[in-house]
């Protein structure tokens, strides 16, 4: 390895895109508290590079990106030339104090607030679904035909996972055409959130070293099987055991568990706002889609927006460390750091508020009248980005758990980031997107 082999401190910006600063990996193993610049305006980028005007930042004002060490993720995926390196980093202030805009600390606080308030921790886990765009990955959805035919790959992708410690699960032949879908163990929330934007990484280099292309876009045709971003999460109590699981509650769920899940439902379409909010994130969420469409609660129905996982009891396995819900709003057009913490929030919201059970729906929401879907809580979800932000607006209790600066500079980024895609056709919007994510 050369002198001046590099590591790279990393954001993961609003946008979902990660970005930063390259350093000598020598320099920065001799200091790892050593940092560099950053300014406030690249929180204005949108995904297409272009920075939403007007902000409020500016063009004044200096920051720096802050590393943690125990974020920190290399491999050395084969063909590479050199490894992957990188530190996921706090964005803060020149004298160290938090920067009110950096999604990783907005993710802490969601964290520290919950555990001060409840006892209650999060532990995580993001799966991701993603699509090669050249022709490989063919066959029957689910196939072993369609999995040996990019088996070289998936070696090589668990290697590199595995390399930067994300314990990989499962690689997944799915149902869309050239589709698959990757699962890394859970976590505590802020590793789970670092892990998701290392595998989204990682995936790509992967996808690069073997002369691949593929995208993570919700959408990569309007016509198409969308990619959907799947948040696991589970509560453990003050004393580490799991807290999701009682026989007797609804759907399984314990009492804070189904409070939890109580806010993550009443507040979840301005949550949309950050979990799927792009210019063709809407095409995805649709009824009969096996997406999300609804602000739903269900058992076992990849339907519903918020699902109860199952358990697996063969063996004498038993439910609680297993028990788990999944947010199924998502895309990678979010910010992982961002989404995490709206959910957190949330479901904190849910307990301090002691809101009622969520029902348990099972069904088809289309089928019920108005009235019906009233009564059940089930509210189509905000399908464009104009929709997610006036949901957002109209919540002042999830506008209440951000700087008002970092609302101001977030919609702001999302306004110019429809502007950007007025006029283009569903087709052209997909193309684009598929071209960054």
């Amino acid at each position: 390895m050369s002198d001046h082999s590099l590591i790279t401190l990393v954001t993961t910006d609003h946008a979902g895109i990660t970005r930063g600063r390259a350093l000598s990996r020598a320099a920065y193993e001799a200091d790892t508290t050593k940092t560099c610049g950053w300014v406030p305006a690249n929180f204005s980028l949108t995904p297409f590079g272009e920075i939403a005007f007007p902000n409020p930042w500016g063009s004044a004002g200096d920051l720096r990106l802050k590393p943690d060490p125990q974020a920190r993720f290399t491999c050395h995926p084969k063909g590479a030339a050199t490894p992957l390196d990188f530190v996921m980093s706090d964005v803060v202030n020149l004298d160290g104090s938090a920067f009110a805009a950096c999604p990783r600390t907005i993710l802490r606080q969601a964290i520290d607030a919950l555990k001060k308030e409840t006892g209650l921790s999060v532990t995580a886990s993001f799966e991701h679904e993603f699509q090669f765009t050249d022709g490989a990955g063919e066959g029957a959805p689910f196939s072993l035909a369609k999995l040996r035919g990019m088996e070289i790959f998936a070696e090589d992708l668990f290697t590199a996972l595995d390399q930067a410690g994300l314990g990989p699960e499962n690689l997944l032949p799915e149902y869309g055409g050239h589709q698959f879908e990757v699962t890394v163990k859970p976590a505590a929330a802020l590793a789970a959130a670092d892990r998701a934007v290392a595998l989204r990484a990682i995936l790509n280099e992967v996808a690069r070293t073997h002369g691949r292309t593929i995208t993570m876009s919700p959408k990569s045709a309007p016509d198409g099987v969308g990619n959907g971003l799947h948040i696991h999460l589970s509560l453990t109590d003050e004393n580490g055991r799991p807290a999701t699981y009682s026989a007797g509650g609804p759907g399984g769920l314990s009492d804070r568990a189904a409070r939890f899940a109580a806010g993550i439902v009443r507040h979840m379409r301005a949550l949309v706002a950050f979990t799927a909010c792009s210019a063709i994130s809407g095409i995805r969420l649709q009824p009969h889609n096996w997406s999300s469409s609804y602000t739903w609660l269900g058992d076992r129905d990849r339907e519903s927006s918020l699902r109860i996982c199952p358990v697996v009891t063969m063996g004498g396995k038993t439910p609680d460390a297993q028990f788990n819900m999944e947010y199924r709003a998502a895309d990678c057009t979010a910010s992982p750091h961002l989404a995490l913490a709206v959910l957190i929030f949330a479901g904190l919201q849910g307990l301090k508020e002691n809101l009622p059970f969520a029902p348990v729906f099972s069904g088809d929401p289309d089928l019920l009248s108005p009235e019906e879907r009233q009564r059940l809580g089930l509210h189509r979800l905000p399908t464009s980005i104009d929709a997610c932000l006036a949901a957002l607006d109209a919540d002042g209790t999830v506008k209440s758990w951000f700087d008002p600066l970092m609302i101001e500079s977030y919609t702001g980024m999302k306004r110019k980031e429809e502007d950007l895609m007025a006029g283009l056709s569903e087709e052209e919007r997909c193309a684009r997107y598929a071209e960054i994510y």
